[in-house]
């Protein structure tokens, strides 16, 4: 692929519990853009974001922001008022696919298999169960497995949960309660309009979790995933069919849960990140690099279908 050289503002970092993962995501993308021959102008974001972008007047801006306020719609809206051409989904996607009730309601009315579950006021749990055990707790609007935790038969956290237990969930007020689906982590990334790969997640101890998906040598990735023919078309057609549906951009990427003692029917979608990571260890990466398409390739990938969809107008 050959790009035009652009003057890239890469935006990273912010405020959110996912910012050392967004400066190496961003640190990352800008220097593959550089290597490329690309001028790129770094930008952790602060409260004056609006003026450093102003300032960079940049061709086209590559987010590389994860969690609130870059991934949730805000950061969005901001470059959509100021005209800017940037990477990755839009506000309105953005805003419905950070949300994981938003989420369930834009994709299971379309046959999109996804957990059951309900909405607790985190007060709540300290009284009962909202679900029979075991169950999962997770923060309805965050990313990288932050605030998530499982609820286990045997009370890992008291029975009835403790106020005094140390739960990852405690800086949050409402959390989406889940059914915990047995079995094994899959994921699969679309880029453009082409699912790629689904690699199997395989933690070395515990569950995916933020320390899981960013400390190297704690998961392995097994890239194609060792699983059935129906179940890997299945990721692949479930992984496009969610990304189009919510309107992403870019790339996407779409985890699911596997119950493997239960074939496709016990193949789940968790939910869908509307800007996966770029760091060393980032699963997008990965896969496209099984499919021949470098770190520097995919990057500039990223970039052009911004720009196409710019002149596209949408």
């Amino acid at each position: 692929m050959s790009l035009a050289k652009l003057h890239v503002a890469v935006l990273m970092g912010g405020w959110s519990n996912e910012r050392p993962v967004s400066l190496m995501s961003g640190e990352g993308v800008a220097t593959a853009l550089e290597e490329r021959g690309h001028k790129v102008t770094r930008i952790d974001m602060g409260r004056d974001v609006a003026q450093k972008l102003a300032e960079a007047a940049p061709d086209v801006v590559f987010n590389a922001l994860h969690g609130t306020p870059g991934e949730d719609g805000t950061v969005q809206g901001l470059m959509d008022l100021m005209g800017l051409t940037y990477t990755h989904s839009g506000m309105v996607t953005s805003v419905i696919a950070i949300d994981k009730e938003l989420t369930k309601q834009a994709l299971v009315p379309h046959g999109i298999p996804m957990p059951g579950g309900r909405i607790v006021d985190t007060a709540e749990i300290y009284e009962k169960d909202p679900l029979k055990r075991p169950y999962v707790l997770k923060p309805v609007n965050e990313g990288s497995s932050v605030g998530v935790a499982i609820v286990t038969k045997e009370g890992n956290y008291g029975n009835p949960i403790s106020r005094e237990a140390k739960g990852p969930w405690k800086e949050f007020d409402r959390l989406l309660a889940e059914p915990y689906i047995r079995g094994r982590e899959l994921t699969t990334a679309v880029l453009g309009d082409r699912a790629l790969l689904v690699t199997e997640l395989k933690p070395k101890s515990g569950f995916y979790d933020f320390d899981s998906k960013y400390t190297d040598g704690m998961t392995e990735h097994v890239c194609p995933a060792q699983i059935p023919d129906e179940i890997t078309k299945a990721c692949l057609d479930l992984a496009l069919r969610a990304h189009r549906l919510l309107g992403c951009k870019g790339c996407s990427r779409t985890d699911f849960r596997w119950d493997d003692e239960r074939g496709v029917e016990g193949l789940f979608v968790l939910e869908t990140n509307t800007q996966p990571g770029m760091t060393p260890l980032s699963l997008v990466p990965e896969q496209a690099r099984h499919l021949g398409i470098s770190y520097g390739e995919l990057v500039e990938m990223i970039i052009e279908d911004a720009l196409a969809a710019r002149q596209a107008g949408q």
